[in-house]
């Protein structure tokens, strides 16, 4: 039960962060995002939803099957777990809250470091882990591109 436990509890936490960090973005994708010049690759906003939930299941999963290893490293990665879940919330505040495009840049630029961390860490330690964040860094790559876009081009 312990085992389950260790990999529902992530999921539940980063759909949580995800839904808080929607609440504070949702008036602005309503009204300030639609006004801003975006790339020509700028996705629909129906893909976002969908994207996240698949993302923050797959990082939910990666966090538990560490938390169920017995690395040495456990400690360490999810601290480092934290810090990009932290940043993650925090670009969504910047970015749509704020709406400052710069600071969402200087934060999300902050996450890709995290997120890459974090992957070659639970690589060494516990591969399933770091190919369960490959979607997640792949994502948040496409989303610099479209934060740096929208930060020059406004």
């Amino acid at each position: 039960m312990r085992k389950a436990l260790n990999i529902i509890v992530p999921i539940l936490i980063c759909f949580l962060v995800g839904m808080t960090a929607s609440y504070f973005q949702a008036d602005a994708i309503q009204t300030w995002y639609p006004t801003l010049n975006k790339p020509i690759l700028t996705p629909p906003n129906i893909i976002f939803p969908i994207a996240w939930s698949i993302i923050y299941l797959l990082m939910g999963a990666s966090i538990g099957l560490v938390l169920n290893s017995s690395t040495p490293e456990k400690r360490k990665i999810g601290i480092l777990f934290i810090l990009q879940l932290l940043f993650n919330f925090s670009w969504s505040f910047s970015f749509f809250y704020l709406q400052n495009p710069l600071l969402g840049l200087i934060n999300i630029l902050i996450l890709d470091i995290l997120v890459l961390m974090y992957i070659i860490k639970t690589y060494k330690a516990f591969k399933v882990s770091s190919y369960l964040f490959l979607p997640y860094i792949i994502w948040i790559a496409f989303a610099t591109y479209l934060n740096g876009y929208i930060w020059l081009a406004n």
